[in-house]
C-alpha cells in the first residue's frame, strides 16, 4: 500500500485562504520597522551547529532538546536555525558591517524547533527578528519596546501586556547564582527533574519553571533584582524612565527570564490573554556579551524575536479579517466578450486596481463567484455590452444602483 503523503508533524501550510492576513501583518511590520530605522537583512536558514551551542549556552532547552541537527556530506554538523539573533550576529562579524558605526536591523521567515506541537507553537514557526547593534544606552531597549507597542496599535490587538525585568551583569549573575543553588539545595526534594539537571549548570533557568509543584519553592528564592550592580540599577531606571514618558504601561516582573544565555540587563516580555499557553508574542531584551562570546570584538546589543503565528491569533482575536482587497472582478459570455474583459482587465491593473477575471460559466455561476471573491464590484460584459462599447458595473458591498458606462467611467467609479 503506499504511503500517503503529508506534511511533517508540527510544520503547517498557509493555505490561500489565510496568507492575507499573514499579509497584512507582513505590511504592518515593514512599515512600522522603517519608521524607527530598522533595516533589512537575510541570514541562512541553516548554519553550523556550534553558532547555537556558543551562542544559546549548552544547557538550555533548545539546545539540548530542541535543535533540529544532521551531518552533510563532508561531515560537517548543521543545524536548522532555531532563532535568529545568533546568525545575525556571526553576519556582522563576519562582514564587518559595523564599521561605520552602530545599526538597527531586522530579518523574518521560519525557524525550527522540535518541540510538542501546540496553539502558537509548531516545530517550523515563523519570526520577525528585530536587533540594534552597538547601541550601549537604554533609549534603544525602551525604543524596541515602544516600537511594539505602536505595532499592537496598528495590529488593532487588545489586552496586550508588558512585563519587564533585569537580569543584570555577569558578575552580579554570578553573586546571584550562589544565593540561588544554596536556597534550591535546601529545597531538592521539591525540584522536579530538570530543575535538579540544571541546578549547578544553569540554576536561574529554574525560575523560568512552569511546574505547579514547584512554584512555591521558585517564589520564595532569591531576586536577582536584590543583586543588580550599580551600573545595571541605573539601566534598568533608565529603561522605565523612557517607557513612563511615552505612556507605556508595565509590570516588573522579578521572575521573568529568557531561554537564552546570551541575555544581560533589560528583558522584556509582551503577553497577549488570548494565545493560550504560548502567551509570550514578542520577547527580548539586550546581550551585550554575544558579539564577544562569537569571536568578534566587544559590542553592546539589544534585540527581540516576535512570533508571527502567536500574533495572527491575537490578531484574529481582535476581530481582524483576511482582506482578499480584490477591486473588481470582472463577469464575461461569450468569445468577443473574453477578449474585452481581457484588455480592460489590463487597462484596470495599469491604473492600479485589483482585477479578478471570472473563468467562463452562466452569468449567475460567475455572479456568485464574484460575490464569494470579496470584491467590492462586479464588471458585467456579455454581447450587447460588447456591442455598445458599454460594460455594466454592479457594486457588491455597502449597496448602490447598477448601471451601464462607459469602460473608463467605470474605472473611475471604482476608487
Amino acid at each position: 500500500m503506499t504511503q500517503k503523503i503529508q506534511a511533517i508533524r508540527g510544520m503547517e501550510d498557509v493555505l490561500p485562504y489565510q496568507s492575507a492576513l499573514w499579509e497584512q501583518l507582513e505590511d504592518a511590520c515593514r512599515d512600522v520597522f522603517r519608521q524607527y530605522g530598522y533595516r533589512n537583512i537575510r541570514v541562512p536558514i541553516v548554519e553550523y551547529t556550534s553558532l547555537f551551542v556558543r551562542g544559546l549556552g549548552e544547557v538550555t532547552d533548545i539546545v539540548e532538546k530542541e535543535m533540529y541537527v544532521f551531518e552533510d556530506r563532508n561531515g560537517e554538523s548543521l543545524a536548522l536555525r532555531p532563532e535568529a539573533t545568533a546568525g545575525i550576529v556571526r553576519s556582522a562579524i563576519e562582514h564587518n558591517f559595523l564599521y561605520n558605526g552602530p545599526l538597527r536591523v531586522w530579518t523574518a521567515g521560519p525557524m525550527f524547533r522540535y518541540e510538542r506541537p501546540q496553539k502558537g507553537r509548531q516545530r517550523q514557526f515563523h519570526q520577525y527578528d528585530v536587533e540594534a547593534l552597538g547601541f550601549v544606552g537604554p533609549d534603544v531597549d525602551a525604543e524596541q519596546i515602544v516600537l511594539l507597542a505602536r505595532l499592537w496599535k496598528r495590529l488593532g490587538l487588545t489586552g496586550v501586556e508588558l512585563h519587564l525585568n533585569s537580569i543584570a551583569d555577569a558578575p552580579d549573575r554570578k553573586v546571584h547564582r550562589a544565593k540561588l543553588i544554596a536556597h534550591f539545595e535546601k529545597h531538592a526534594a521539591a525540584l522536579d527533574e530538570d530543575a535538579r539537571r540544571r541546578l549547578h549548570t544553569n540554576p536561574l533557568r529554574i525560575l523560568d519553571s512552569k511546574n505547579p509543584a514547584m512554584q512555591a519553592v521558585i517564589e520564595a528564592a532569591p531576586k536577582l533584582m536584590d543583586d543588580l550592580g550599580q551600573g545595571a540599577r541605573a539601566h534598568f531606571e533608565g529603561v522605565q524612565g523612557l517607557l513612563k514618558d511615552a505612556g507605556i504601561a508595565y509590570t516588573v516582573n522579578p521572575r521573568l527570564v529568557r531561554g537564552m544565555d546570551y541575555y544581560n540587563r533589560t528583558v522584556f516580555e509582551w503577553i497577549s490573554p488570548h494565545v493560550g499557553a504560548q502567551s509570550t508574542i514578542a520577547g527580548g531584551g539586550r546581550y551585550d556579551a554575544l558579539f564577544e562570546q562569537l569571536g568578534g570584538k566587544p559590542m553592546p546589543a539589544c534585540g527581540f524575536a516576535m512570533g508571527m503565528e502567536r500574533v495572527l491569533i491575537a490578531m484574529q482575536a481582535a476581530g481582524a479579517k483576511a482582506d482578499q482587497a480584490v477591486d473588481v472582478f470582472v463577469v464575461h459570455s461569450g468569445a468577443a466578450a473574453e477578449r474585452e474583459a481581457w484588455r480592460l482587465a489590463e487597462q484596470w491593473r495599469d491604473r492600479g486596481r485589483n482585477v479578478l477575471l471570472g473563468a467562463g460559466g452562466s452569468f449567475s455561476s460567475q455572479m456568485k463567484k464574484a460575490d464569494a471573491s470579496g470584491a467590492r464590484f462586479a464588471v458585467i460584459i456579455g454581447e450587447d455590452e460588447v456591442a455598445a462599447k458599454r460594460v455594466t458595473l454592479k457594486p457588491l458591498r455597502g449597496g448602490g444602483e447598477q448601471r451601464t458606462l462607459e469602460p473608463g467611467e467605470a474605472l473611475n467609479q471604482v476608487s
